[in-house]
């Protein structure tokens, strides 16, 4: 670059960065965009901090596609002064090599190495995070750098995609000295970049070929339901497309792709929204390319010939959702209690399993006896063997064992033989019902297991999110004591985003939370605890909790300033960042 050149770019930087202006001649269009989108993410000029990630997973295609390329071109770059970096889709360095030492000092000086984020919110304008931020390559030189401790460097960054799906993977780039940079870096780093793509077309066929080869022995080996299932592909059999409606369909592979990132064979039952259930078999397929997906054989265990269309409406007191999933378990619940058969009512914690179980019993036998023996934290039979005769001789009531997957095993058999005497003596006794976690059946003994005929699931509040629009209303109404107290459609909006993985008890708490300040008028989505600013799939500990609100205030206090927030919670922006996305904490409307 003209040394001439280089003055007027170094003015205008410093033009822009004081006064806001600059001369669009004198800055390249691309430049000029990056360095607004810097000065709006508020990225310092005078230092370089970025978020660092300790073992970044390594064990990904980018990588094994990457690594032979990344050999050849290290070679033949000899002792040049050329580095060469490779990162994911978000600029995360996963690898870098340099075989000049004072290169390779400067490059650990501005912690472009293994580890450290590149992306342009950290950053600002640099060859890796500019180039993923408008998904095409780029070059940046010298002063075009919005950090000040880059200027010395020039750099071309190339996205690699998926040869299938197009979606980003990652970045090839090419960091050398600013005095020794030239339009052939841009060159050089597009042709590594096709090379490496290359590698990924042949490793993604040796996947899908060892997902297609499992999926034709699967298919030879029964007349059930198949699928093969990636990122990329789905294969269904004939029998899926026979047995199974569209709706079926979706929900299986839905439910299908939650079991196989487990990596291990994991066995299923689950409502689908026809009404029919299905038991899922789910084993992951892996070649030497790297892990390929996994194939999946279904069969139904319970048809849906007398409820192909939605299931009827249950109008069950106490309770409220119209989802399919939701109705279905209503529906099937009820008629189950009118023909009093013994039945398992299985779904994670917090989807409303009592609450369903009180409102069937309200519809259906009204004043009759309820009782229900909770067996968390109660292994010893004469903690709850007393309760459990005296609740047994109630005449046409419901009792509920409510939690049985926590009763020891060596008291299954104990349990059994008292409810195999009511099942053969207590003709007039109580519809009894035993709550479990998923899958709680599993646990049980299969002599205790046999005393139940029938089993309904309860989905998870996820499976029927919409729901969420009736509840909400419904449980503020309960929460309130009936006062004037609504919540605005964008709130709702932000809690139709939330994962709540402790499903309908969650958003209740959470609510809960918000009727304790705020008695009456509109919920706007400031008034939410953080716990709904986040996108995490698992329920926090307490302390880990208490950590991710703290840092959730410190950021709407600091409007998403994520320096600002760092400094008031008394910790570097690479542990604020690194909590950020442990907690998958998400400022709605904030920039």
């Amino acid at each position: 670059m003209p040394s001439s050149l280089s003055e007027r770019l170094s003015a205008a930087r410093e033009q822009f960065l004081s006064a806001g202006q600059v001369d669009a001649d004198t800055v390249r269009r691309s430049i000029l965009a990056s360095w607004w989108r810097s000065r709006t993410w508020n990225i310092a000029a005078d230092h370089v901090e970025v978020p660092y990630v300790k073992d970044p997973d390594l064990d990904i295609p980018l990588i094994r596609s990457a690594a032979p390329v990344l050999d050849r071109l290290q070679d033949q770059l000899n002792d040049l002064a050329v580095s060469v970096v490779l990162t994911d889709h978000t600029g995360l360095v996963l690898d870098r090599r340099t075989q000049d030492g004072a290169l390779e000092r400067q490059l650990d000086r501005v912690q472009l190495a293994p580890g450290f984020s590149y992306a342009e919110e950290h950053v600002g304008t640099n060859g890796i995070g500019t180039a993923l931020e408008g998904r095409q390559p780029a070059a940046v030189f010298g002063h075009e750098h919005y950090a000040e401790r880059l200027e010395a460097l020039g750099c071309a960054g190339v996205p690699i995609t998926h040869p299938v799906s197009g979606q980003v993977l990652g970045l090839l780039d090419l960091t050398c000295w600013r005095r020794d940079a030239s339009p052939l870096l841009m060159i050089l780093a597009k042709a590594t970049a096709q090379d490496i793509k290359k590698e990924l077309t042949l490793q993604v066929g040796m996947r899908e070929l060892s997902l297609f080869s499992e999926y034709l022995r699967a298919c030879r080996r029964g007349q059930g339901i198949v699928l093969a299932v990636n990122n990329d592909l789905v294969m269904l059999n004939e029998h899926a497309r026979q047995q199974l409606s569209p709706e079926d369909q979706a929900a299986l592979l839905t439910r299908s792709a939650e079991l196989l990132t487990s990596g291990h064979d994991s066995l299923s039952t689950m409502n689908l929204p026809s009404g029919a259930q299905a038991r899922l078999s789910c084993t992951p397929v892996s070649s030497e390319a790297g892990r390929a997906g996994g194939i999946v054989r279904a069969r139904l265990i319970r048809q849906a010939e007398l409820c192909t269309a939605a299931a009827p409406v249950v109008p069950l007191p106490g309770v409220v959702g119209s989802g399919a999933l939701w109705q279905r378990a209503c529906h099937l619940l009820s008629e189950l209690a009118r023909e009093r058969e013994w039945t398992f009512v299985e779904g994670e914690a917090g989807t409303g399993k009592l609450a369903m179980l009180r409102a069937v019993h309200g519809l259906l036998f009204g004043s009759r006896p309820w009782a229900v023996l909770d067996f968390t934290g109660r292994p010893s039979p004469p903690d709850w063997l007393p309760e459990l005769r005296q609740a047994l001789r109630a005449r046409r009531g419901t009792l509920v064992l409510r939690h049985l997957d926590r009763l020891p095993p060596r008291y299954h058999d104990l349990l059994a033989r008292l409810l195999g005497n009511e099942q053969r003596h207590g003709r007039w006794g109580p519809w009894v019902v035993a709550t479990l976690g998923e899958a709680g059946h599993e646990e049980l003994a299969p002599d205790l297991l046999r005393r139940f005929a029938a089993s309904v699931s309860v989905p998870p509040l996820r499976h029927h999110i919409d729901d969420i629009r009736e509840l909400v209303p419904f449980l503020l109404a309960k929460l309130s004591q009936g006062t004037d107290l609504g919540a605005a459609p964008a709130t709702v909006q932000l809690l139709l985003r939330t994962r709540w993985p402790g499903n309908v008890a969650q958003l209740e708490q959470v609510l809960r939370k918000v009727v304790h300040s705020r008695r009456s008028g509109v919920i706007e989505p400031e008034h939410l605890p953080p716990e709904c600013r986040t996108t995490t799939s698992r329920v926090l500990t307490p302390l880990e909790a208490m950590e991710r609100d703290t840092i959730v205030r410190c950021l709407l206090d600091a409007e998403n300033n994520k320096s600002k927030a760092a400094k008031a919670l008394g910790m570097s922006r690479a542990t604020i960042y690194r909590k950020i996305r442990e907690y998958g904490i998400a400022i709605p409307g904030q920039h």
